[in-house]
């Protein structure tokens, strides 16, 4: 088959190795006569790839030691319940950084849970742009401080985060996970989902200070906790095992290309390629976003019309290039370049712009 070049921004683009060494191992894992996928997750067959991925996960991100880091189900989604229920409880009290869509929806949870501080407020430069880190400090009393890391829908990526003290700062960073070295120390939890950077969708990853799980209300319920998935290894119920076996396959490539290292310097490569063409033809394509937080993996633009942006669309579709659709909520266009958009990928979408806008400027 022609594959075709997927700008999609979640579920996303996969390594084409992954998906073919998933397909061949699918019906005979290994050759123990089972898929993966129906085999028993408290077999030693499973455990292997279990402990694998965990083991991996934490080396690329150098995840020190005194951190756990679990598997769950919700995607980050659910997380935006499990962070205040597990650091505030009821009736307590949270900052956040209201910096586009996806932060909005993780302060409405958090505020059912607890008391929202909005420490910053993106909606008058209509979340085009992010404060400097050295500016944001948490409130008194606050039990932590959550920024969303990368905005998919509005274009927006924090650089540095800012210095929290005594208060953890917690991260969603379901978009940008694994796409450059962090110093995980800065963080009490990180959390992301995985269909965006690191996997199919069906599986969020958490990280979290050990210190951390002794905050949780005696009220909480067994699943909701991250003490119960900590203790049990993510095996406290049944994991999602197809997306974490993909996910260690995905680490797997990872490691053997040079890690994070390699990403980051790839990704902004990728990500030159179109704010260069961006720049170059400034009369024709807008990006909105403040130049110091352009997003490296989400990269948004117009044309000079919603009516050319349609036509642009329609036309890399001809091309056999997908998802290039803004979200519903902003318009425009928006590409998607993961950590598994290839390089040639990005040229043929730059190619493409350079010569949309010679015919139509």
């Amino acid at each position: 088959m022609a594959r075709k070049i997927n700008f999609y921004a979640g579920p996303s683009v996969l390594p084409v190795e992954v998906l073919e060494e998933l397909g061949k191992e699918m019906v005979d894992f290994k050759g123990s006569g089972l898929s993966l996928v129906e085999t028993s997750h408290r077999s030693a067959t499973y455990d292997e790839v279990h402990n694998n991925a965990l083991n991996l996960f934490r080396e690329l991100l150098n995840v020190p030691e005194n951190y756990k880091i679990l598997f769950l189900q919700g995607g980050a989604t659910l997380q935006f319940t499990m962070v205040p229920m597990n650091l505030m409880g009821n009736g307590g009290i949270c900052d956040y950084t209201n910096t586009g869509a996806w932060a909005k929806k993780a302060m409405a949870d958090a505020r059912i849970i607890g008391n929202v501080n909005v420490v910053y407020d993106g909606s008058a430069e209509n979340f085009m742009s992010l404060p400097e880190p050295s500016t944001v400090k948490p409130t008194e009393g606050s039990s932590y401080l959550h920024v969303t890391s990368n905005e998919t829908i509005g274009g927006v990526q924090w650089k540095e985060f800012p210095d929290t003290g005594n208060v953890p700062l917690v991260a969603d960073m379901s978009s940008d996970i694994l796409s450059r070295p962090l110093d995980v120390n800065q963080f009490g939890v990180i959390y992301a989902g995985a269909q965006k950077n690191i996997g199919p969708s069906g599986l969020a990853v958490v990280i979290v200070r050990e210190d951390l799980l002794e905050r949780q209300a005696d009220n909480l319920t067994a699943y909701m906790a991250y003490k119960t998935h900590a203790d049990g290894d993510s095996l406290y119920n049944t994991p999602g095992v197809f997306p974490i076996w993909a996910m260690e396959l995905v680490l797997k490539r990872m490691k053997r290309l040079g890690g994070l290292t390699y990403f980051d310097k790839m990704n902004q490569e990728k990500a030159d390629l179109l704010y260069n063409v961006i720049a170059q033809y400034g009369d024709f394509y807008n990006c909105p976003v403040d130049p110091r937080y352009r997003s490296l993996m989400n990269v948004v633009f117009t044309t000079p019309g919603a009516d050319l942006d349609k036509a642009f669309i329609a036309g890399a579709t001809e091309k056999g290039m997908l998802g290039l659709k803004g979200h519903r909520s902003v318009g425009g266009c928006r590409a998607s370049i993961y950590n598994a958009m290839t390089r040639e990928g990005v040229e043929t979408l730059a190619s493409y712009m350079e010569d949309f806008a010679k015919a139509n400027g």
